[in-house]
């Protein structure tokens, strides 16, 4: 898998994250901040071996490349 960096979170310091990642398989790849809540994850019904991160809405700019 190749990863194309998309955008950076620009107001998250020091590190830049959450981050966008574009796959050549069609995908996306999110790093963002682990949610743990588990009341939220129990709503949620996540499959064995999938996890849930959380990123601010300022990010979903770089899905559709405008943040480039």
């Amino acid at each position: 898998m190749r990863i194309t960096l998309k955008g950076k979170d620009p107001e998250s310091r020091p590190n830049g994250s959450p981050t966008i990642y574009k796959t050549d398989q069609g995908s996306w790849l999110v790093q963002g901040w682990v949610v743990e809540d588990r009341s939220v994850l129990d709503e949620m019904d996540i499959p064995e071996g999938e996890t849930v991160v959380e990123i601010p809405d300022r990010m979903l700019r770089y899905f559709s490349g405008e943040g480039e």
